[in-house]
């Protein structure tokens, strides 16, 4: 196996990778394997993609494995039937994306491309891969176990509103024919299962895992208590929205438990969904074990060159944590990585910062140090015994936690010594930044000082021409159910940004983020979103409707029409309609747009916000 250090660009082989083909198996000395990984998305053997993450982890192991990249489910299956079945089980990793929202726009369009995908060729997988694949799987191999990870499995674990369907679906585990989902980040699970079936466990008595999904006679559901929680049966949350609601409260506030929660149950027909707790959050070691793995950093040579736009975006990337404490309403990363930050070792981060600068193609430019949030590196709850008994989904809203640590400097210094290493020009910070966790005031001056620093750092020597930020809202009643902090910050930060650039005669942009049609707001919202942009010299361009996705709390809201926490009745837009003229507002500037806001804001009896926005020729009529 190839080491970190040492991968020699210039005389890589296919051997290099993991197999695609029988012909690159039996090059590497194998006569079969022992798992066979399935997935959706092409196979680039880099951390930022979970096949060959889940893959390398188990080859670190011992284990010979295989993966079988977009197969193709509509033919004679051959890509199914390559090798055999596995002496252990076929992994089913559908793709670093949800299938649907890879394939559908927010108004239920089909895309026209795949970026996971060579020259982002649409079609090379069919919507909810992990049923699709599995069904065909368990056809041709009925004896053999079949676990499913990933996005897609992990966020649709409970009964969850499916957009593109418009429907309460159940577990993903009824419909897919799957023996287990392994939830969440997949290394530690992965590996316990390869384990207790090279010792002769049957999968159908693994019932126990932590961070898996079990189907189980319903007999076996026990009653409620300080191990298990029974959430409403998907018959009653189709029944009744408000049951739907209230599990997610649970289901949420589970995900981001210390030690990773209790046991949830949920009866559908005669069967019961068992979802075992979470893992902790890694420690330092075992992140490092994960990126540590020898990977390419490369897509396969199958593809001879062709591009991959998902990989174009992180071939040069360097990604320092796991985990997302700011828990937006919007967001899936605190379901599947949890609320609790697991962060590399700077000797880690270096490593891998090094390994990039032998990448041939590389010009001297890290495109991004960062993270979930870009800098959460190394910070959490001082006093942890508060964080075991803390079911707040955020730490920051809806003000930061008084035990969160959010000291600055340990990610000062990773930038430090990035920046320092042999052929790095410059490292930037593509990923999002939490301004409200740069700006905020501890009274710890050292902790105060590492936070205008790390500010000044970031503007000054991060930003590559355009710094992207997500203040998502300026209505203070959109942003608290949106979990975000007020637009007063996003100014704040603003003067911050402008007045660097001043003071080192820079001229870079600052690129806010927008959503409209978001639960709890109104066309009202986005007309006031236009002024305040406007007064603040705004054309927006990084702007989307709001999309409902599996297992947030803003989908939760979308679909029952109350907030899970509060049990309040919540506006949402739902129709075209509705969501077109909320839209509209981000391009106010845009004459096509301008009489339909006009006789909208008439309407609404705003002409103020008409003559805030128009110039006095075009008020008249």
């Amino acid at each position: 196996m190839s080491d970190l250090k040492t991968i020699d660009y210039n005389n890589l082989k296919a051997t290099d990778w993991l197999p695609t083909s029988v012909k690159e198996m039996k090059a590497l000395g194998w006569e079969s394997v022992d798992v066979v990984l399935f997935s959706g998305d092409a196979y680039v053997d880099h951390p930022s993609f979970g096949a060959a993450v889940i893959g390398r982890t188990l080859q670190a192991a011992g284990y010979r494995v295989a993966i079988v990249p977009q197969p193709n489910w509509q033919d004679d299956l051959r890509d199914f039937k390559k090798f055999g079945a596995p002496r252990l089980f076929f992994g089913i990793s559908p793709g670093a994306m949800d299938s649907m929202v890879n394939h559908y726009t927010a108004n239920r369009r089909r895309r026209s491309d795949d970026a996971y995908t060579p020259d982002a060729r649409h079609g090379m997988r069919p919507d909810y891969p992990t049923i699709v694949y599995s069904k065909i799987l368990r056809e041709l191999y009925p004896d053999t176990p079949i676990i499913a990870g990933g996005i897609e499995a992990s966020l649709r674990r409970l009964s969850h509103y499916d957009y593109w369907q418009d429907r309460l679906r159940p577990s993903i585990i009824v419909d897919a024919s799957v023996d287990m989902i392994s939830y969440g980040m997949g290394e530690k699970s992965v590996l316990e299962i390869a384990r207790r079936l090279e010792a002769g466990e049957r999968i159908a008595d693994m019932t126990d895992l932590r961070q898996t999904v079990v189907l189980r006679p319903k007999m076996e559901m026990p009653s409620a208590d300080d191990d298990n929680i029974i959430l409403s049966s998907y018959e009653e949350c189709v029944a009744d929205k408000k049951k739907q609601s209230a599990n997610f409260r649970h289901i949420e506030q589970q995900s981001n438990s210390l030690s990773g929660g209790v046991t949830l149950w949920q009866s559908v027909g005669d069967k019961v969904v068992k979802v075992n707790p979470m893992y902790p959050a890694m420690t330092q070691g075992e992140i490092d074990a994960s990126f540590d793995l020898p990977y390419t950093r490369l897509p396969h040579p199958r593809y001879k060159g062709k591009r991959i736009p998902a990989y174009e975006m992180i071939r040069h990337s360097v990604n320092l944590h796991r985990g997302c404490f700011g828990g937006c309403a919007f967001c899936t990363i605190s379901a599947h990585q949890g609320k609790f930050i697991a962060s590399r070792s700077p000797e880690s981060v270096v490593r891998e910062a090094e390994q990039v600068t032998r990448m041939p193609d590389f010009k001297g430019y890290i495109s991004d140090l960062g993270g979930p949030s870009a800098n959460m590196y190394a910070m959490g709850g001082e006093d942890k015994s508060i964080c075991a008994k803390c079911f707040r989904p955020s730490c920051l809203h809806p003000s930061p936690c008084r035990n969160l640590n959010s000291d600055h400097r340990p990610l000062l210094d990773i930038y430090k010594r990035v920046d320092a290493l042999p052929g790095i020009k410059k490292s930037f910070i593509g990923s999002g930044v939490r301004y409200d966790l740069s700006l905020r005031k501890t009274g710890d001056a050292d902790i105060d000082r590492s936070a205008a620093k790390y500010n000044e750092e970031l503007i000054k020597n991060h930003v590559s021409g355009r710094l992207k930020v997500a203040p998502e809202h300026t209505s203070d009643s959109v942003l608290d159910i949106m979990r975000k902090p007020s637009f007063e910050q996003f100014k704040s930060f603003k003067k911050v940004f402008d007045n660097v650039n001043r003071r080192c005669g820079l001229k870079q942009q600052l690129i806010p983020y927008f959503i409209s049609s978001h639960p709890g707001c109104t066309e009202l919202d986005m007309a006031e979103l236009a002024v305040e942009t406007k007064e603040l010299d705004f054309h927006l361009e990084q702007v989307q409707d709001f999309t409902p996705t599996p297992m947030t709390v803003a989908t939760e809201i979308y679909y029952s029409g109350y907030h899970p926490y509060t049990g309040k009745k919540i506006y949402t837009a739902r129709t075209q309609q509705e969501k077109l003229a909320q839209r509209r507002y981000f391009f106010w500037y845009d004459k096509t747009y301008r009489p339909e806001i006009m006789n909208s804001l008439r309407r609404m009896h705003r002409p103020d916000l008409i003559a805030k926005l128009f110039d006095r020729r075009f008020r008249q009529g």
